[in-house]
């Protein structure tokens, strides 16, 4: 019957993918924070003329955001 049907997933924010779908999130967290901020640190090198040091600071600290985020959104269960 039409009255039994479950209504599909809205997709909220409160939504944790499952399985393989937490790996790709996590990486897709690492990866972006990496890139964002190794990027954000580029623009500094080319603005301070400091050698690529804050370039290797910016992935550092985006691998750590992205570390965070994962935590924070994928480590525990709600």
């Amino acid at each position: 019957m039409a009255g039994d049907q479950k209504p599909p997933n809205a997709g909220g924010s409160d939504d944790v993918p499952s399985g393989a779908g937490q790996g790709w999130t996590a990486l897709s967290y690492l990866i972006a924070g990496m890139l964002v901020w190794g990027f954000i640190g580029w623009l500094v090198d080319g603005w301070l003329e400091t050698g690529g040091i804050a370039t290797g600071i910016g992935i550092v600290l985006g691998m750590a955001g992205g570390v965070v985020l994962v935590i924070r959104n994928l480590g525990t269960p709600k």
